[in-house]
């Protein structure tokens, strides 16, 4: 590991939407003595990327292709890659297996600065010293975040869209999809479409039932209560047509079309 009183904290970013990391990779260069040494797209390369680099942090998101940001950290464990891990996700039911592979901290999407700030700084002193009081913090603040995330889990919220110069406030089981287009989510309930304040896919499923809206495609979010049609497409993929109004279609990206088989028994 690399002398943090003389080296910055290098650090690798694994997150598959290209927003998402852009906005942390800007927080963490307001941050002094943090240095961004790559980016991943995936599971895969964040592995590759983190063997090959060994950086003093792994941020990782927990949904990516390929492999799961679990894992990813699995795998590093596996490969005594001697960095830590911290998840940085939209989905707060997964604290709880944050501790299966001993990550330093898990931080909910959108991340606020000083809450990254808190993180850099636990993961500086697990970095300069062997002080095993330090991993002892970090583990009961993991727990203060797994109460704190069960609290939250109760809670879903009804959701803003935009429609014109009026705001509308939604109840989540009316929506029916929300698209992500040229970084605008659009989101279609049964009776309006509307654009959604959210900056991210993530950060919208982050307020909806993950049993309930599925991530069917990278740019796409259904209710799979509101799937009225499934249609067979291209290699052995799928399209869903919609109950809106306008029976909007989605695509099913590959890496879930095997999910949504076992789902529907096709």
């Amino acid at each position: 590991m690399h002398g943090l009183d003389k080296m910055a904290l290098r650090v690798l970013v694994a997150d598959d939407e290209q927003l998402a990391r852009n906005e942390l990779c800007f927080q963490l260069e307001q941050l002094d003595d943090v240095e961004v040494v790559e980016q991943a797209a995936d599971g895969p390369e964040a592995v590759s990327l983190a063997e090959t680099l060994e950086p003093d942090l792994v941020l990782l998101d927990i949904q990516m292709p390929g492999l799961t940001g679990f894992e990813v950290a699995r795998q590093l464990l596996d490969r005594d890659v001697p960095s830590h891990v911290v998840f940085v996700t939209a989905f707060d039911q997964y604290a709880m297996e944050a501790f299966e592979v001993h990550a330093v901290d898990y931080l909910l999407k959108p991340v606020e600065p000083p809450r990254l700030s808190r993180a850099i700084e636990r993961v500086r002193r697990l970095v300069t010293t062997s002080d095993p009081s330090n991993r002892t913090e970090a583990n009961k603040e993991l727990e203060r975040i797994v109460e704190y995330v069960a609290e939250r889990q109760s809670r879903r919220e009804r959701l803003a869209v935009k429609t014109g110069d009026r705001l509308l406030l939604v109840q989540a089981e009316d929506i029916v999809c929300a698209s992500l287009a040229d970084d605008v989510i659009t989101i279609v309930t049964d009776t309006v479409t509307g654009t959604s304040n959210y900056r991210t896919l993530d950060e919208l499923h982050s307020h909806l039932d993950p049993a309930v809206f599925w991530r069917v495609h990278r740019s796409h979010l259904v209710n799979i209560n509101k799937i009225k049609e499934i249609v067979p497409w291209l290699s052995r993929n799928y399209i869903l047509r919609m109950k809106d109004g306008k029976r909007t279609e989605i695509p099913v990206s590959r890496t879930q079309t095997k999910r949504f088989r076992e789902y529907l028994s096709l």
